[in-house]
């Protein structure tokens, strides 16, 4: 009985798995439609770009002086154990 069971539902996988995945997918839209506060989905007024750009050039607007470097002598970027490399 079980393989003419499992034959079933291997052929027919697909006509069992989506009005499955259908159900789920139709409640668990109501429910969050249910559970979420605001009913109306904010809308950004500028694009993830334009906001990345406006909060790098704030950035560099309130760094130091570009121009400034440390000197190269002083080998402040190189690590000084093997630990702290990156790679």
């Amino acid at each position: 009985m079980w393989p003419v069971i499992m034959g079933f539902a291997r052929t027919y996988a697909v006509y069992i798995t989506w009005p499955v995945a259908a159900v789920v997918g139709v409640i668990g839209y109501n429910f969050e439609t249910i559970v979420r506060k605001d009913k109306n989905t904010p809308w950004k007024t500028k694009s993830i770009q334009e906001e990345r750009d406006e909060r790098k050039l704030k950035d560099l607007e309130e760094t130091k002086d570009v121009t400034e470097v440390d000197s190269l002598k002083a080998k402040t970027f190189v690590p000084k154990t093997i630990l702290g490399r990156n790679g």
